[in-house]
């Protein structure tokens, strides 16, 4: 069962009016909104709308008041300028592609030194009704700017385990911390969906993405924490970039330690790049991490990195995303 988070329900809007024109017009719009039966809440100078009336009322805000004297928000979120709520009703089309499980997985090799295939990692692909494709960055911009970003993960994460469940192989899953807001809550339906299916927990592991939106660190403890009490593995995406920095590879000890691939593509002929591979190596190797290079498109970066005592490789030189998994 989806949480409350999780679970796509028509929007409410929040309007809140500044400015004197904009407080003395303010009475009139009530008045009209609630004869026509469509306000749902007034608190002083907040109007609260569902989404099917709030483009009527954008259209009078910008004709008849100080449109930049409105904010706007959603669920919650912070107050945003009016200019922007168009923006967030033109992206609605997310919310079919959340309520129709519009999503598919790719497969990417994860191979060993002898470059067997010893994982993938499953890629979500996104799709609209006439088939068209969506790019990732495209979808998770409208889901943030909707609220939907919990909804979009969840749908993502139990998509990718029911792709893996076949598979019978280590999969890695992405997953965003910032999406889930308790770990009971919001990680239930995917365990339970894993154990449904009899797929072995040792065979995932979530993929911490995003790090650099990562404001709470003990939060995210208690999530990999959940995971890893549960039989599963996680692993720490894109290390080297942003926030994923030796300190937070320490503080959370993930099973796979991900070089970032600004540090793998080159790295054969580049001293600067050669000393911060050894240095996450030697850190990774410290915790008991595995060390895994991603982004290898040259063989004689993955010969630099084998040498160096990598143990995982992951990128074009080994295949390309695809929507079978390569054997």
């Amino acid at each position: 069962m989806a949480c409350n988070h999780c679970v796509v329900r028509e929007l409410n809007f929040q309007i809140k009016a500044h400015g004197e024109l904009n407080l003395r017009v303010l009475p009139e719009v009530i008045h009209h909104l609630s004869r026509s039966n469509t306000i749902h809440k007034v608190e002083e100078n907040v109007i609260t709308i569902k989404e099917a009336e709030a483009r009527d009322l954008l259209d009078f805000c910008n004709d008849h008041m100080e449109s930049g004297k409105i904010e706007f928000r959603i669920d919650d979120q912070a107050w945003r300028p009016l200019s922007e709520m168009s923006t967030v009703m033109d992206m609605k089309w997310i919310d079919e592609v959340i309520t129709k499980g519009l999503v598919t997985c790719y497969f990417q090799p994860i191979v060993n030194v002898r470059e067997e295939i010893f994982a993938y990692e499953l890629l979500s692909r996104f799709k609209k009704e006439d088939g068209s494709l969506i790019y990732p960055n495209e979808i998770f911009a409208a889901a943030r700017n909707r609220g939907r970003l919990y909804a979009l993960d969840r749908l993502c994460r139990m998509t990718a385990v029911k792709y893996a469940a076949p598979l019978n192989k280590k999969t890695f899953i992405n997953f965003i911390p910032t999406s889930i807001y308790a770990p009971e809550f919001c990680l239930r339906s995917t365990v339970e969906l894993a154990n449904q299916l009899g797929v072995d927990p040792s065979l995932f592991v979530f993929e911490v993405v995003e790090t650099e939106k990562v404001d709470d660190l003990a939060h995210l403890k208690a999530i990999l924490t959940y995971y890893k009490d549960r039989g599963f593995e996680y692993a720490l995406d894109d290390v080297g970039e942003g926030f994923s920095t030796i300190e937070m590879l320490l503080e959370l000890k993930p099973h796979y330690m991900k070089l970032d691939m600004k540090y793998v593509q080159g790295v054969s002929s580049d001293p600067n790049k050669q000393k911060i591979a050894k240095q996450f190596l030697e850190k990774a190797l410290e915790i008991q991490s595995v060390p895994l290079a991603e982004g290898v498109e040259f063989r004689e970066d993955f010969e630099w990195l084998k040498q160096s005592g990598y143990q995982l490789f992951q990128g074009y030189l080994f295949g390309k995303p695809d929507p079978i998994p390569k054997q």
